[in-house]
């Protein structure tokens, strides 16, 4: 998400004269936009911009604006502790970069945007075509957050659940594949709690993944991040019916303990995650997952942790991201008392370690059979191309042109690293198709 407003805020900023570059020696604005979950993330905005004060020692000082979730939960703690910064800007006030550009740059003035007012932000960002022409792109469709684990600190920095109208997101995608997008990721801090409801005219996060699976040009639909609570049966019913949403789902659950989960205010069980896992399954036999995991958290047992170990082993994770646990201020559980570090990294360790087993075997499987691939880019510096197969698996492809990107193209893979299929392209047959 952060990504999609990062592009978003571009172009905004476009609007008043502030256009992207990559040359870092020659700004007039800098624009930091942070993420809050993790607890380097504050420090590491003053670390920037303390290279940043470095590096213009002796030349015009560019604007400076932080954005995002840190701005939020800190914003007149920023500006106090580091006067470099010009403003703060929340996730839900972007939208007023270009007012807020245009105010620095008359007046030098500290400003503070922090306000939560999606509707306003969603209204005013309706009127600004996304611009972005990726093969693969990003379309925010709910934000913010109404479940409230005790871990987390996006309700506090989010705001509740708010879904965009289907109108909306259904012509932004329009407007993308106009542009040249082949393949959509649906975003949302509970993506698929997306609800939308208006004049009595109900719309579920199902109803738009069937929508948007009409649209002709489109070839891919993706979604993340989902919460298990939401779900629902007609949602895994997609599966089944959508021709062009994904085999692949990432759902985090975070661990494999009943007690732990229920201390996390999880709202779901193992068994009931499991249920889910087994139900897609069914209605997609080939569909692979992907999850999230808090390892220490505060109450945490041996068994505790072996129940997150046995679960790992039943459902076979491709692709995981697992993390000690990381107290949050503001939120319950930062209160709770803490397992110690060296168990913490220890118990890290033993489940990382069988993490990227089964995601090594789970490539090694692939090597001599044939992918489909949708091509995204030429790799910088090489001749090789980049692109994802339908798991999210990402492919280096040695024998592709610059005409094929944007298509989707059978690969046959031979070799794999942790992380990587590489392979050969094959089957033109496919390609004329797509």
């Amino acid at each position: 998400m952060n990504e999609y407003d990062s592009q978003r805020i571009s172009t905004l900023a476009e609007k008043v004269g502030y256009y992207k570059t990559d040359n870092i020696n020659n700004i007039d604005c800098y624009v930091l936009n942070t993420c809050h979950i993790r607890e380097k993330a504050t420090e590491k905005v003053y670390h920037d911009i303390g290279r940043l004060k470095k590096n213009y020692r002796n030349k015009k000082k560019p604007i400076v604006l932080v954005t995002g979730c840190v701005a939020q939960a800190e914003n007149n703690e920023m500006l106090k502790r580091e006067p470099y910064i010009d403003a703060v800007v929340g996730p839900q006030s972007y939208h007023n970069v270009p007012k807020i550009l245009s105010k620095l740059h008359k007046k030098k003035e500290k400003l503070n945007f922090t306000n939560f007012d999606v509707v306003e932000k969603f209204d005013e960002l309706n009127k600004v075509k996304n611009l972005d022409s990726k093969v693969s792109s990003f379309i925010t469709i709910q934000e913010g957050c109404d479940k409230f684990c005790n871990f987390c600190v996006v309700p506090y920095t989010r705001g509740p659940e708010y879904s965009r109208s289907p109108e909306e997101v259904i012509k932004e995608a329009k407007d993308l594949i106009l542009n040249g997008t082949k393949e959509i990721t649906l975003l949302g801090q509970n993506v698929n709690a997306y609800f939308y409801n208006e004049k009595e005219k109900v719309f579920k996060f199902s109803n738009l993944i069937m929508s948007l699976d009409k649209l002709k040009e489109l070839k891919r639909i993706r979604y993340t991040t989902s919460h298990p609570i939401d779900m629902t049966d007609d949602l895994i019913d997609c599966y089944k019916n959508a021709k062009k949403l994904m085999p692949f789902l990432h759902l985090p659950v975070q661990s494999g303990s009943n007690k732990i989960l229920k201390s996390m205010n999880r709202k779901h069980s193992r068994e009931e995650y499991l249920s889910i896992i087994h139900k897609l399954i069914k209605v997609k036999p080939d569909i692979k997952f992907s999850s999230d995991f808090i390892v220490g958290y505060p109450g945490e047992t041996e068994k505790d942790f072996y129940d997150t170990i046995s679960l790992v082993k039943e459902v076979n994770f491709i692709n995981s991201f697992s993390f000690v646990y990381n107290p949050r201020p503001g939120t319950p559980a930062s209160n709770l008392e803490r397992v110690d570090r060296e168990t913490q990294m220890r118990r890290l360790t033993e489940l990382q370690n069988l993490l990227v087993d089964i995601q090594i075997k789970a490539n090694k499987n692939e090597i001599g059979k044939l992918t489909e691939v949708l091509i995204e880019n030429r790799m910088k510096k090489q001749t090789k191309y980049f692109g994802r197969n339908e798991n999210l698996t990402p492919v280096v492809i040695n024998n592709v042109r610059e005409k094929d990107i944007g298509k989707i193209i059978g690969v046959k893979i031979q070799d794999c690293n942790r992380n990587t299929l590489f392979g050969t392209k094959v089957n033109m047959e496919r390609e004329a198709a797509a």
